[in-house]
């Protein structure tokens, strides 16, 4: 198989200044990578959020990418990557799914919303709580990145409410290349896991160890090797390491 393209897609709130440390990585072992922004987050923000609009970002990312594509995406980039890995016309071998093992629907997700819209509320929209959380959760340099590309809080109720919509399950069943389930060891969106993994066609559930829920935020080097080593797995030879550079 000729060398591949990584698509990697950002999270709730984020931007695509999240994956940094993947994108190093992926520029030193020679993979091209895209990290595009969804609607309403980073270059976008103030864009309204919908589904059909990060489909489209995505799909933009891959046809620039060009060829073969791995995507990646952590929570709600993760959801995404599978609905637009099951539709998409573009040559998709590999799929990174992190941060979303459980489907989001139900009283679940309805709580989130309702906590969601009880912060938004706050006089100043949240902010505070929310990089007080982030100082808290995650590492200086981490933190940086995510600061980087802004995050922003007002898009909270219209991507939760959109990804209500999605079914993963469906989507896994769908989806004809490796799946990589990638979930942080104390994620708390890893409670129907094994119910994702047995709905892929080629699937592997990578834990690792000592992560939260941001597991590519957390423990970046480790994300990014399963990422490597899915890109190595599928396209032979095209990921460049010390000894071959």
């Amino acid at each position: 198989m000729s060398r591949v393209s990584v698509v990697l897609v950002h999270g709730i709130r984020a931007s695509r200044t999240m994956w940094r440390p993947q994108l190093a990585a992926l520029e030193e072992a020679g993979v091209p990578a895209l990290a595009p922004d969804l609607p309403g987050h980073g270059e976008r923000a103030g864009e309204p959020f919908t589904v059909d609009g990060a489909r489209a970002a995505v799909e933009e990312a891959a046809r620039a990418a060009g060829g073969a594509v791995v995507v990646v995406g952590l929570s709600l980039g993760g959801y995404l990557t599978l609905d637009w890995a099951a539709r998409t016309q573009q040559r998709v071998v590999g799929v990174v799914a992190a941060g979303c093992s459980t489907r989001p629907r139900g009283p679940g997700l309805a709580a989130y919303r309702r906590v969601a819209a009880l912060i938004a509320r706050l006089p100043d929209g949240g902010r505070w709580l929310n990089d007080t959380l982030a100082r808290v959760a995650l590492p200086p340099a981490a933190l940086a990145d995510l600061h980087e590309g802004g995050m922003e809080l007002g898009v909270m109720d219209a991507a939760l409410a959109a990804v209500g919509g999605l079914d993963p399950i469906a989507d896994l069943r769908a989806i004809d290349a490796p799946v990589r389930l990638v979930n942080g060891r104390w994620d708390h969106f890893r409670t129907q896991e094994r119910r994702f993994l047995a709905a892929c066609r080629d699937g592997r559930l990578e834990i690792v160890p000592g992560a939260t829920h941001l597991v590519s935020l957390v423990r970046p080097e480790a994300f990014s090797r399963i990422v490597l080593d899915l890109v190595e797995e599928v396209a032979p030879g095209s990921v460049r390491t010390a000894r071959s550079a």
